[in-house]
C-alpha cells in the first residue's frame, strides 16, 4: 500500500451563498482528514481538468421545481460522458418548503450513481450552520473510504 493522497476536486454553483458556504465546509471536513482538495465555483472550472483528480464532489442549490441551475448543466454532461470511473459525492443546500426538496442533488445522485462510483450525498436546509459540521466530517470520511476501497485498488497494490 502507498500513501497516495487523492486529488480532490470541489465544484459548485451558489446562488444565495449557501452553497459556496457548504461547500468550505466539505473542504474543511476533507482538511481535517488530511486532505487538501481544489475548490472551484463551476464558472472558474474547466471542465477538461477535472481528468487530473481522484474524487470530484459537486455542490449544487436547487432551482424551481426541483432542477439543476443552469451553470451545472455543462459540468453534469461532462461528468455523464466521462470514462473515467471517478470517486464521486454531491451535495446541496435547499428549502424545504419546496415540493422538490433538494431535487437538483438527487438528480446529480442518479446520474453519478450510473456513471461513476458515487460515494455519499448530503442535504443541507438552506444557509448550512455548525451544527452541519459532523455531517460534513461523515460525508468527507465516506467519500474517502469508497476511495480507500475502489476497484483495482487491492489488484494494484499486490502487482
Amino acid at each position: 500500500m502507498t500513501n497516495y493522497k487523492p486529488n480532490v476536486a470541489i465544484v459548485y454553483a451558489s446562488a444565495t451563498g449557501h452553497t459556496e458556504s457548504l461547500s468550505q465546509m466539505v473542504a474543511d471536513a476533507l482538511v481535517r482528514q488530511g486532505i487538501q482538495p481544489d475548490v472551484f465555483p463551476v464558472k472558474e472550472c474547466g471542465l477538461a481538468k477535472l481528468s487530473r483528480y481522484d474524487i470530484v464532489l459537486v455542490g449544487t442549490y436547487t432551482w424551481m421545481n426541483g432542477e439543476i441551475p443552469k451553470q451545472l448543466h455543462g459540468l453534469f454532461e461532462a461528468m455523464e460522458q466521462q470514462d473515467k470511473m471517478l470517486i464521486t459525492g454531491v451535495f446541496g443546500t435547499g428549502d424545504r418548503c419546496f415540493a422538490t426538496y433538494c431535487g437538483a442533488v438527487d438528480l446529480f445522485r442518479d446520474m453519478l450513481h450510473a456513471k461513476s462510483i458515487l460515494a455519499a450525498t448530503l442535504k443541507v436546509e438552506q444557509m448550512p450552520s455548525t451544527y452541519d459540521r459532523p455531517r460534513c466530517d461523515a460525508f468527507a470520511k465516506s467519500v474517502l473510504m469508497k476511495y480507500s476501497k475502489r476497484p483495482g485498488l487491492l489488484s494494484a497494490a499486490n502487482t
